[in-house]
């Protein structure tokens, strides 16, 4: 799995939204800003994000995600 294979991965996921990736290894980097997030707490945002990423995680591909999400609004989350 390659970043620009995550990166393609995550803006299918998040259509319109500025995403960001970071790997090295088993450990990725992910920053996602999208208005999808708009209203929504910080567990609730990462879950979101988490979903498209899961299987990658359960199969051992990712051993670790950071991710950092906000909005067009506000990017500090």
């Amino acid at each position: 799995m390659t970043e620009q294979e995550l990166t393609e991965l995550l803006s299918q996921a998040f259509p319109e939204s500025q995403v960001a990736v970071s790997l090295n290894g088993g450990h990725v980097d992910v920053h996602v800003i999208s208005s999808v997030f708009e209203g929504l707490r910080p567990v609730a945002r990462q879950q979101k994000v988490y979903a498209p990423l899961a299987s990658l995680i359960a199969d051992g591909t990712l051993h670790a995600v950071n991710i950092k999400t906000g909005t067009p609004a506000s990017t500090d989350n």
